[in-house]
């Protein structure tokens, strides 16, 4: 069979207990077919596959070392954390609780996924090595932990929440044992992140006036820096390859992205659509920035190969998509989502 372009080819997988139909143009099959087949259309096709359950999906992460996706949810029961080996096929897991859990990570040097709720009493964190096995861990405060990451330079992991009074940060050095501290402010802070080439770790802040970005060389020792906008900051992260700290937020007219080179100085960039940015990531091997949204009509996920300029990509579902992270190995980036019936994962390509 030849293809022309624009001729469509249509891929049919196992997914789940159903098939799942991905119909593809010509030139990506080309991509497809090639010696490196994802990296031409990685960030740009999507499609939706099944999920293990309609559970309201918030974090996904992989693990490089286990070649393994992760998720948690904010709601289901028994069934709060999902894993894929190829983001196709999903698995349901117990979580440790039936708790919000509401962001994840992976710390290699542990070997440990980690992931953070904000709700639960006493015990507002849970572990797994093997993504499948959590138990709960003991923290320092009931508070509403929104985000978490690992900063392997310090040995760290760090969590930042948007609700408590002088102890809005925890940090743990293996992931069991908690410590509360200060965050530069009692705000909502709602995404954190390591910047290995800065030394810095970055979190940014839903509410806070001007000043709604906050930076650490420690994890415990926090500075207040002025944002581009107030607006609500919500997602964030470091592009090692282009020296630059990206934030999206979900509120605003045409500035929902500032950029920084070091964590202080930040610089108003115009988002692709006034949509409720909720999540990004950086995928060195693409070159390529992509971000997705709970909310627009068919334009859910926007790129960019230098964070300063961003393009709307069409989005296979208008769900409430909440996490989004890349699997190298994979060349594959893959998506979750707080709604839907049965589609809410979508991966590209």
């Amino acid at each position: 069979m030849t293809l022309q372009p624009g001729d469509l080819l249509a891929i049919t997988r196992p997914v789940g207990p159903q098939a799942g139909t991905y119909q593809l143009p010509a030139a990506a099959m080309a991509d497809l077919l090639s010696p490196l087949p994802v990296l031409g259309i990685s960030g740009v096709l999507w499609s939706t596959v099944r999920s293990a359950a309609d559970n309201s999906w918030q974090a996904i992460c992989w693990s490089p070392e286990l070649r393994l996706y992760a998720c948690v949810a904010s709601s289901g029961s028994g069934n709060r954390v999902m894993t894929s080996s190829d983001g196709i096929r999903w698995s349901a897991q117990p979580a440790a609780a039936d708790q919000n859990w509401v962001a994840l990570c992976w710390a290699a040097e542990l070997g440990l996924f980690v992931a953070v709720s904000d709700s639960g009493t006493g015990q507002r964190v849970m572990t797994s090595a093997d993504g499948r096995s959590w138990d709960l861990r003991q923290t320092p405060a009931d508070n509403s932990w929104t985000s978490i990451c690992w900063a392997p330079e310090l040995g760290l992991l760090v969590a930042v929440a948007s609700t408590g009074t002088g102890n809005r940060v925890m940090t743990s050095s293996d992931g069991l044992t908690w410590t509360d501290g200060p965050a530069a402010a009692d705000q909502e802070w709602r995404s954190i992140c390591w910047a290995p080439q800065l030394g810095l770790l970055v979190a940014v802040s839903s509410t806070g006036g001007t000043q709604r970005v906050m930076t650490s060389p420690d994890g415990r020792n926090w500075t207040l820096r002025t944002a581009a906008a107030n607006t609500n900051w919500m997602a964030l992260c470091w592009a090692a390859e282009l020296g630059l700290l990206v934030a999206l937020s979900s509120s605003g007219k045409g500035n929902r992205v500032m950029t920084s080179p070091d964590g202080i100085n930040w610089t108003s960039r115009s988002s692709a659509a006034d949509n409720a940015w909720t999540s990004l990531c950086w995928a060195p091997e693409r070159e390529l920035l992509v971000a997705v949204a709970s909310s627009g009509t068919g334009n859910r996920i926007m790129t960019s190969p230098d964070g300063l300029s961003w393009t709307v990509r069409s989005s296979p579902a208008d769900l409430g998509w909440r996490s989004l992270c890349w699997s190298a190995q994979r060349r594959q980036f893959a998506a979750v989502s707080n709604s839907g019936a049965g589609n809410r994962v979508m991966v590209s390509p």
